[in-house]
């Protein structure tokens, strides 16, 4: 793995999962009668603070995921997980969509809804306390919540930038 900035190149040793956040169908209508065509939007993550996003679209569904998976390969970048939870509070806004996340204790879950669920859930956070305000667009949500996470500081880097040692991030 070959890390500039915060994207990441992937090399075989990393196995992704992919998850499907959601499907939007239209419909053109013609002459000849009416041709469907598909929007998946899917989420690519290891489960250790690696995550990517693509949007595929095609006539087919599974044609469409495919390349939604391809494009979320070519598009990830490496998150800064703190004990299964987040490192710090994060509000964001992507278009509509307003999101707000803060860290939780162990044993609380993914308190989040279905578009961010599946964007934490495949990054490895287990323990995280999210609020979605405005537009439920599953496309913006998605973009809300990888944007969150890339603004995300990890405490090592925190405490170079400040000069500091890591335990007085922690306790002041």
């Amino acid at each position: 793995m070959v890390k500039k900035n915060n994207r990441v190149k992937i090399t075989s040793d990393v196995e992704l999962q992919e998850r499907l956040v959601a499907i939007n169908r239209t419909t053109k209508v013609t002459k000849g009668g009416r041709t469907f065509t598909f929007a998946a939007i899917v989420v690519v993550g290891d489960g250790n603070g690696i995550i990517g996003y693509g949007l595929g679209k095609a006539n087919e569904v599974t044609t469409a995921i495919a390349k939604g998976v391809e494009m979320a390969k070519k598009n990830l970048i490496k998150i800064p997980v703190h004990k299964g939870t987040i490192p710090h509070e994060q509000a964001t806004k992507f278009g509509g969509s307003r999101i707000f996340m803060k860290p939780a204790s162990a044993g609380t879950g993914v308190k989040a809804g279905g578009a961010m669920r599946a964007v934490l859930e495949s990054v490895g956070i287990t323990d995280v306390i999210c609020k979605s305000k405005g537009s439920s667009n599953p496309h913006n949500l998605v973009k809300a919540t990888i944007k969150a996470l890339d603004e995300m500081r990890s405490p090592l880097d925190v405490a170079r930038y400040r000069g500091i040692s890591l335990d007085k991030v922690f306790n002041g």
